[in-house]
């Protein structure tokens, strides 16, 4: 009798002890997929009307949010939106809505050759507008965060349509090209005199795509003044190799020196006091854009705000993170809430 009670005490007491200890296999995860229409990582193409015809370009949705809608908008002008990548690690995670998109004559948008009608900045805030409404976007919810040619091409976009914004991120972008092309040539006058005079030898000649050119502008302005990481991230890497050629020039110059094409004489100054939509203007210590600038557009607009980076240049969103996200993620909010 005693010996069963002993195990009988010893099974109840391991039965306790093995019940704490259970692992709980959690339940199931069963996911509600869409079959009605086939799934495509939210990547969608969007039919554009041109002057010159109709053509398609690329846009890809992270997360899903009435309220907050940010489309992002790249430079170059035809960089591509490859080296945007690194804002999925950051505005996705705070619960908004975000969309990646190649402009028309970008590597995933179509390609027009012989088109050089598309290649102006009125059309391309057009661009803009249908792909707004394609979206869905809604001056409830509408976001743009343009970085170098693509604050650009916000600002421009809010002084025809602002009506349809609810926030913009100027994001490394002065509004006089004029002013921006002396900018660059006082960063020019402080490099070494022989590597000048090399610079300067190629360009007398043209020899712009001249290989021994290029490997002086990366490795004399782009690090220092594009971007500090070395080596340069994957995604702007890819973006380089991507861009297209044709389109910068047409538009931009034939070099990063001689900002030219046909946005030499865009100059905004005196229109930015009628901007109402909240903005945000972003400068940099290291950028080819002057950050004194940056600053002095914020009092320009009617409901602007600053933000400097410190350790940033013209790509702050890759080597000033720590400053950069923290203030676009702040402004959002603050207009999201109404405290702007």
């Amino acid at each position: 009798m005693k010996k069963t009670s002993t195990l009988l005490l010893f099974l109840a007491i391991f039965t306790q002890f093995h019940c704490k200890n259970e692992v709980k296999t959690p339940p199931a995860i069963e996911p509600v997929f869409d079959y009605s229409q086939v799934q495509s990582g939210g990547v969608r193409m969007i039919p554009i009307e041109t002057p010159a015809g109709k053509f398609n370009v690329w846009t890809k949705k992270f997360g899903d949010n009435p309220r907050v809608k940010i489309l992002l908008l790249h430079g170059g002008p035809a960089m591509g939106c490859e080296y945007m990548e690194c804002f999925e690690s950051f505005l996705p995670p705070m619960g908004w809505e975000m969309y990646e998109y190649d402009q028309l004559g970008c590597f995933r948008s179509d390609i027009p050759e012989g088109k050089d009608e598309l290649w102006q900045i009125d059309r391309f805030v057009e661009e803009v507008e249908q792909v707004r409404k394609a979206l869905g976007m809604t001056k409830d919810n509408f976001y743009i965060i343009g970085n170098s040619w693509g604050g650009m091409l916000g600002m421009q976009y809010a002084l025809k349509y602002q009506d349809n914004l609810k926030g913009l991120v100027v994001s490394n972008m002065m509004g006089s090209f004029p002013a921006y092309g002396e900018y660059n040539g006082k960063l020019r006058s402080q490099m070494r005199p022989l590597l000048v005079d090399s610079l300067r030898a190629y360009e007398d000649k043209g020899d712009y795509s001249n290989p021994d050119y290029l490997n002086l502008v990366v490795e004399e302005y782009y690090r220092k003044h594009i971007c500090r990481i070395n080596p340069f991230p994957n995604g702007l890497q890819r973006s380089f190799e991507h861009v297209n050629g044709y389109v910068y020039a047409f538009m931009q110059g034939p070099s990063e020196f001689l900002p030219g094409g046909n946005l030499a004489k865009w100059d905004i100054m005196d229109q930015l006091k009628t901007i109402r939509t909240p903005t945000l203007m972003i400068g940099a210590k290291y950028d080819t854009m002057d950050p004194a600038a940056m600053e002095a557009m914020s009092k320009l607009v009617q409901k602007g705000r600053y933000l400097y980076c410190p350790e940033g240049s013209h790509l702050s969103m890759w080597d000033d993170q720590r400053h950069y996200y923290p203030g676009i993620i702040e402004f959002i909010n603050d207009v999201d809430a109404g405290r702007m």
